[in-house]
């Protein structure tokens, strides 16, 4: 292994991609530091201190939201666009077509149009924030003017950091935009080793120790599931065709033990932040109702019932996400044309119930382990009282770090076994 880490330094194209990588690094993180005019900084760390879900949004994009930097957004709107065109392939015949059928071009349109939707979605989700901010007394309410450049400026940065991510991806290193989110994650590190250092007088040594196993066995069951896959045998016969003869194979059909990714807890997360803001907005009305509004809030704040929903609402999109990007009767059906089938198992329809039936019995375990590495978290810092580290203790920031490491390493690999085949 270090072998091959040393052959990245041999290459000068691979070294000239990982440089470039580092520079758009650098760039993100000068943007990510440079706030939006107009705004009180510590009013506004004041507030993710206070709200619990805020500062998980917060870890999310790498502090910028603290610091109410002009990339406060990161890649987030166009990654929204994307996950919405996803969803709308089910409404739209044509945007199927476009995103599962058309091939490599398809995919460029289909990427195109989410950077178009990206365009709106970052003024909006700027303009929300601004004003969420705004309502809470985080920030002063801000003249017409003044709110306009920074929504301009916002909505900018975010796409000019979807713009370096596709630079990144067409050096053909891993993809640029999930490097983009690892950066933003990992930028966490200094700040969560500084609070570890300040925090050792109070941590007994047990405390630590129980924190690093639990990093270890987490880190390890993330990259175990990750890696898993629930592999079904297909088996093609000889067959003639013009004057080529194809010999009898077998090939095989992976399916993941999480097939749905991150998505479903990015889609929990939202619905689940959801109710907080809006019962916490109306919790000022005088009377009985903003007694009501404000038992509700703090009802969803409790973290017992947190916890419990945010499980339950990332099982069942494990489930909803998982049935619009892996279609059985599709797979059946390519499966057929090629001459293909499974094993004891007729081609058409019997094949299409056997790879439901398939998928039926993996999900569970994926909308579990999902869940519980969303919650590791909040189970890890109240049995250790170790703050800090969530990209290495669960949720959505470890499974994030977990795959483009995985992914960059195929990458490198590649690029390391293509030019030692040049040679």
């Amino acid at each position: 292994m270090f072998g091959k880490f040393l052959k990245i330094f041999k290459y000068k194209e691979i070294r000239d991609k990982i440089l470039y990588i580092l520079f758009v690094f650098f760039v993100f993180r000068l943007m990510a530091n440079i706030p939006v005019p107009g705004v009180e900084i510590f009013k506004v760390k004041e507030f993710f201190e206070k709200f619990k879900t805020m500062g998980l949004i917060n870890i999310f994009t790498g502090g910028t939201l603290e610091r109410m930097s002009i990339a406060m957004l990161g890649v987030g709107p166009f990654i929204i666009a994307e996950i919405a065109l996803e969803l709308l392939t089910m409404v739209f015949p044509r945007l199927k077509e476009m995103y599962k059928e058309s091939g490599e071009e398809g995919r460029k349109k289909f990427l195109f149009y989410a950077k178009l939707l990206s365009i709106p979605l970052a003024f909006l989700e700027g303009y929300g924030m601004l004003r969420f901010l705004t309502n809470y007394q985080a920030i002063k309410p801000l003249p017409p003017v003044l709110l306009f450049e920074n929504l301009f400026l916002i909505a900018t940065a975010s796409l000019f950091l979807v713009w370096m991510g596709d630079q990144i991806t067409e050096r053909g290193l891993g993809q640029g935009v999930s490097l983009l989110i690892f950066a933003g994650i990992v930028s966490n590190f200094p700040s969560s080793l500084g609070s570890l250092f300040l925090s050792l007088k109070t941590l007994s040594i047990f405390s630590l120790l129980l924190f690093v196993l639990f990093v270890f066995f987490i880190l390890f069951g993330v990259v175990f599931v990750t890696q898993a896959r629930r592999i079904i045998i297909i088996a093609y016969t000889k067959r003639v065709r013009g004057m080529k003869i194809y010999s009898a194979r077998q090939s095989y059909l992976p399916i993941p033990i999480n097939p749905a990714g991150v998505v479903p807890i990015i889609f929990a997360l939202s619905l689940i932040t959801f109710p907080s803001f809006v019962f916490n907005l109306f919790s000022n009305a005088p009377g009985f109702l903003g007694k009501i509004f404000e038992s509700i809030f703090y009802f969803f704040e409790n973290p017992f019932v947190h916890n419990v929903f945010y499980f339950i609402l990332i099982f069942l999109f494990t489930f909803f996400y998982t049935y619009i990007v892996f279609e059985p009767e599709k797979i059946s059906n390519e499966i057929q044309k090629s001459g293909g089938f499974i094993p004891g198992i007729r081609p058409g329809r019997p094949t299409t119930e056997f790879l439901k039936e398939r998928l039926n019995a993996i999900l569970p375990l994926g909308g579990i382990f999902l869940g519980i590495v969303a919650l590791m978290p909040s189970l890890v810092q109240s049995l250790t009282k170790v703050h800090g580290f969530y990209f290495l203790i669960g949720g959505t920031s470890l499974l994030i770090v977990v795959s483009v490491i995985l992914e960059t390493i195929k990458a490198l690999e590649s690029e390391i076994q293509l030019r030692e085949y040049e040679v």
